[in-house]
This record gives structure tokens, C-alpha cells and sequence, in this order.
């Protein structure tokens, strides 16, 4: 099997087209195609479904891209093993979620972009279920996500915990929320949160589900920004970090809400499959600095 042709079928499935392999690859459109071709005479069936838009791969196609994926990170690990300097090159593929985007892009970032200035950082922001499943899939190398408290990340993963991390409730005072406010009293009121799949909004979907209270979120948006401001409207509860609140300009616009039996939190983890390879210490590194990171002030989730 030509190696060549297995990077140009990884490159399409990463960038959804023939053109968009060209360019990474800097090879003809024509030459791209050929390659693909000739991996899929090859293997005997047809990797690529040709009728979508973007270009994605078939059944067959998504085993072969997670081989595919494994072998050609093999070979950056044996030259990086042979490498007279042993300095860490290629490409390291980084997912974090929203929530985390701030913090881990601040002095964690510094800190891998300063001990491996060779590495080429790609990153990639969305909400942890996604991240979650590209990582599975090897789409991505590591992602830094949030789950549910008490939920467990996939069995397949290596899974570094990096803590809990809590919020606060928020309202608007013309909401006339109790104070203090009871579990049921939450239950009277709409919410201001992000879309399915935040961490956040699973905690007390999940919470309510138990207590057999009806949970209805008002507004889903996305933006902290965006948040904030119809939360100080009036439009519901919202969640967000202390730190956040004492830097948002809708501070004195919201108050909190004080409910002592229900305190919204989710747990924060660095995933990768194994092995790490060359990665390992990229990883190590980021994962140190994002976890002493955490134990400061966060910003609003994003």
C-alpha cells in the first residue's frame, strides 16, 4: 500500500474535499483523485461517498481513515524517535470545549507553544459530546471537555481528571426568585443556557429529571455575551463562573441565586487514545498547565 495515497485519502476526509486535499498536500486536484483511486482499487471498495457535500467517507471508508490515521502517526512517531535533536514536529490536533476555551488558551497554550515551538497546533472548539466522538475516531488527538459529575468518559479513551468546576445561578431581581430558593421554586422559572450538549445543561436536565420537576429552557443560545445580557433581561436563569460575574458588565444588572440544595457543577477532563506516542509529552504538558489553570478564576463559559 503507498503511503502517499493513504495521506490523500486522510487529507479529503479532513477537509470534506478534493480541493481542500489539494491544497494541504500541494499536489494537483488530478493527482488527488488518482491517489484516492488507487487506494480504493487497493482495498477493493469505495472509500469516498462522491454524491455529499462536503466529500465523506463510506462505511468502509471511516475504518480505513481511523487505520489510516494510526499508521500515519505511527510513522511521525518513528521519525520523531530517530530524530538526532528529539524534537517533537508534525501536527497535534487539539479539541476544547467552549467552556474551557479561555482558560486553555491562555497560559497552557503558552506553555506548549514554548517547549515544543516545532509542533503545529490545530484547534477546534465545540461542545463536549462532539469533541468526545471526533477523539474516538482520531479526528482529533486530545480534547479538553466537560461531563456531567459522576459520568465517565468512554472506556477506549485515557482519561486525565482535572476537577470539578462549579457555577453559580443567576437571575434577573425583577424574576423575584426566592431567596433563599428552593429546588421547586427553580422549577417555576425558564432558563437562559447553551444548546444540548453543554455539560452544564445535562447537570440539571438530569437533576430535575430525579426530582420530578419540570425543566423548561426559555432561550438556547450561544455566547456568553449573549447570555448574560437576557439573563439581565429577565428571559431566566442562567449559570455562570464567579470569576465571570465580577468582570461582566451585566454584574449589577443580575443577582445571585442562593439555592443550598442544588449547586450546578460538571467534572473536567483531557482525553486521547492510546497511545500517545509522540504526543505523550505535548499532552503531559498541556494537561499540567490547563489543570493548574482551572484552580484559578474562570471566564464565562463561552
Amino acid at each position: 500500500m503507498n503511503i502517499h495515497d493513504l495521506e490523500a485519502f486522510v487529507a479529503v476526509v479532513e477537509t470534506g474535499s478534493i480541493v481542500g486535499a489539494s491544497a494541504r498536500l500541494n499536489l494537483t486536484q488530478p493527482g488527488v483523485t488518482r491517489r484516492i483511486q488507487n487506494l480504493e482499487e487497493r482495498l477493493a471498495t469505495p472509500l469516498l461517498d462522491r454524491q455529499s457535500k462536503p466529500l465523506k467517507p463510506t462505511a468502509s471508508g471511516r475504518e480505513a481513515y481511523e487505520h489510516g490515521r494510526r499508521v500515519l502517526r505511527s510513522l511521525e512517531d518513528l521519525k520523531a524517535g530517530v530524530s538526532p535533536a528529539g524534537e517533537v514536529r508534525g501536527e497535534f490536533r487539539l479539541g476544547i470545549m467552549p467552556y474551557l476555551s479561555t482558560s486553555a488558551l491562555s497560559e497552557p497554550l503558552d506553555s506548549l507553544r514554548a517547549a515544543f515551538p516545532q509542533l503545529t497546533l490545530k484547534i477546534t472548539s465545540s461542545l463536549s459530546p462532539r469533541l468526545v466522538e471526533q477523539v474516538l475516531h482520531s479526528e482529533i488527538d486530545a480534547v479538553a471537555v466537560c461531563l456531567a459529575d459522576g459520568v465517565a468518559p468512554p472506556p477506549e479513551l485515557v482519561g486525565d481528571d482535572l476537577g470539578v468546576q462549579a457555577v453559580l445561578l443567576i437571575a434577573s431581581p425583577s424574576l423575584g426568585v426566592s431567596k433563599p430558593a428552593e429546588h421547586t421554586d427553580l422549577a417555576r422559572y425558564p432558563w437562559v443556557l447553551n444548546e444540548t450538549g453543554c455539560g452544564f445543561r445535562a447537570f440539571i436536565r438530569h437533576r430535575f429529571e430525579v426530582a420530578r420537576l419540570p425543566f423548561h429552557v426559555g432561550v438556547e443560545a450561544q455566547g456568553a455575551d449573549l447570555r448574560m445580557s437576557l439573563v439581565a433581561r429577565g428571559h431566566g436563569i442562567g449559570v455562570v463562573t464567579p470569576g465571570a460575574l465580577s468582570g461582566s458588565p451585566w454584574r449589577d444588572a443580575v443577582e445571585v441565586v442562593d439555592c443550598p440544595g442544588f449547586k450546578p457543577q460538571v467534572r473536567c477532563w483531557l482525553l486521547h487514545r492510546p497511545p500517545a506516542g509522540r504526543l505523550a509529552r505535548p499532552i503531559a504538558v498541556f494537561r499540567d498547565a490547563l489543570a493548574e489553570a482551572l484552580k484559578g478564576p474562570m471566564p464565562l463559559m463561552s
